[in-house]
C-alpha cells in the first residue's frame, strides 16, 4: 500500500521478559489468559498495574484464590491514595493476598497442576497458575520504523507531538496505546480523530485537559482531575468532601457496604479540582464530575442543584456538602456591604 499520510494505531502486546518461562498453559501473559478452558483453583498475579489488578479482582470474584505480587510498595500510583487505601482494604476483605515490595526471582512449573514463584527475599508462593501482568509494550516489531527515521523506546512506545500526534516523520502520526499513557480506549479514539484532522490539514480541537480514567476491577475505580497529593504538591489551598455509598438511599436499597466518592475543591475559587470514586458504577458516575470540571464549575453547583432520588449520583451533593461544612465562611463582598448600607440608610 502507498499513501501520503499514515496513522499508526497498532496498539500493544504483553511484555514478556526472557526470565519468565511462558508456556501458554499454566504460566500465562495477559492475552493468553483470555483463552482459558477452565478456572484454576489458585492464581498468582505478578504486577499490580491496571491490567494485573483487573484480572486479580475478576478471578477473585469467581472464587479463585488470588495472590498479587508487586515489586513496588503499593498499587496504582497515579490514583488518589485514599481511594487506593479503600480499594486495598476491600481486596483483603475479599480474601486477596497482596505481597508488596516483593520481587520475583524465579518462576517455574511444578508438574501438571502447580507453579512456584520464588521471591528475592526467600519466600515462596505456590499456585496452580501464574499470570504475568507487569506491563505491555508497543506492537512495533516488524513495522520497519527505522526505514522511516523513527525509533521506539525499550517498551515499544513512539514519541509524538502531544497536540498533533505527529511523529518525527512529518507524514506519520501515531495514536493510542503505542504512544504510552494514558492507554485508554476512550482517549485512543479521540487521539485518532484529532490525528486524522491534522493529517488532512483540517480544523482540529485540542485533546481535553481532563478526561476520566476508568479501572474495571471489582469494585470499579474512576478518577478525573487532581488527586489530593497533586493539589498538595502544587501548594493549592483545597478542601475535600467525601460521601460513602452506604449513606445514600440507593446504597441502602442495593445493600452497599463499601464504596465512596471524594471531591476536591479550591479554597480560593471553590472550583472543582478533582473527583475520585471507588465502588459500584464508578465508571458511569464519573461523567457528572467530568462535565462540571471541564466547564469550570464550582462547589455551589452541587450544593444548589437537585439530584434524582434515590440514586448513587446523590453522592455528589453529599460530598459537596461535606466539603462546604469544612470550608471557612465566605467573607462578605463589597457589593454586599453596599447593599446593606443602602437598606440601612
Amino acid at each position: 500500500y502507498r499513501a501520503e499520510r499514515f496513522i499508526l494505531a497498532v496498539g500493544t502486546e504483553p511484555y514478556r521478559p526472557a526470565h519468565i518461562p511462558f508456556d501458554g498453559d499454566l504460566i500465562l501473559d495477559a492475552d493468553e489468559i483470555l483463552e482459558l478452558k477452565r478456572l484454576p483453583r489458585s492464581l498468582a498475579v505478578i504486577g499490580a498495574s491496571v491490567i494485573g489488578v483487573e484480572y486479580a479482582t475478576i478471578f477473585s470474584a469467581l472464587d479463585v484464590k488470588v495472590t498479587v505480587i508487586e515489586p513496588g510498595d503499593g498499587m496504582l500510583p497515579f490514583i488518589d491514595r485514599e481511594l487506593v487505601d479503600e480499594f486495598v482494604h476491600d481486596l483483603r476483605d475479599r480474601g486477596v493476598t497482596l505481597r508488596f515490595q516483593s520481587k520475583p526471582k524465579r518462576v517455574s512449573r511444578q508438574g501438571d497442576d502447580a507453579c512456584l514463584v520464588e521471591l528475592e527475599d526467600g519466600r515462596q508462593i505456590w499456585s496452580e497458575m501464574v499470570l504475568f501482568a507487569a506491563g505491555r509494550k508497543g506492537a512495533v516489531d516488524g513495522l520497519g520504523l527505522e526505514m522511516c527515521g523513527l525509533a521506539a523506546d525499550e517498551r515499544g512506545r513512539i514519541r509524538v507531538d502531544p497536540v498533533t500526534f505527529r511523529t518525527a516523520a512529518p507524514h506519520i502520526h501515531a495514536v493510542g496505546d503505542v504512544i504510552g499513557f494514558p492507554s485508554l480506549a476512550s482517549t485512543s479514539m479521540e487521539q485518532g480523530r484529532i490525528a486524522a484532522c491534522h493529517a488532512f490539514d483540517a480544523p482540529a480541537h485540542n485533546a481535553p485537559e481532563f478526561f476520566p480514567y476508568g479501572i474495571y476491577a471489582v469494585p470499579e475505580l474512576s478518577t478525573i482531575g487532581m488527586t489530593e497529593e497533586q493539589a498538595r504538591a502544587k501548594a493549592i489551598p483545597y478542601e475535600c468532601g467525601v460521601a460513602r455509598f452506604r449513606e445514600t438511599a440507593r446504597g441502602h436499597i442495593m445493600g452497599l457496604e463499601t464504596g465512596f466518592m471524594k471531591m476536591i475543591f479550591s479554597l480560593e475559587t471553590r472550583r472543582l479540582l478533582g473527583v475520585h470514586i471507588v465502588g459500584e458504577g464508578a465508571t458511569e458516575l464519573i461523567h457528572i464530575g467530568q462535565a462540571v470540571l471541564n466547564l469550570g464549575g464550582t462547589l455551589d453547583y452541587f450544593v444548589e442543584n437537585t439530584f434524582n432520588y434515590p440514586t448513587l449520583a446523590e453522592a455528589y451533593k453529599i460530598a459537596a456538602l461535606d466539603a462546604y461544612n469544612r470550608m471557612p465562611a465566605r467573607q462578605p463582598t463589597a457589593e454586599i456591604f453596599d447593599a446593606l448600607r443602602k437598606i440601612a440608610g
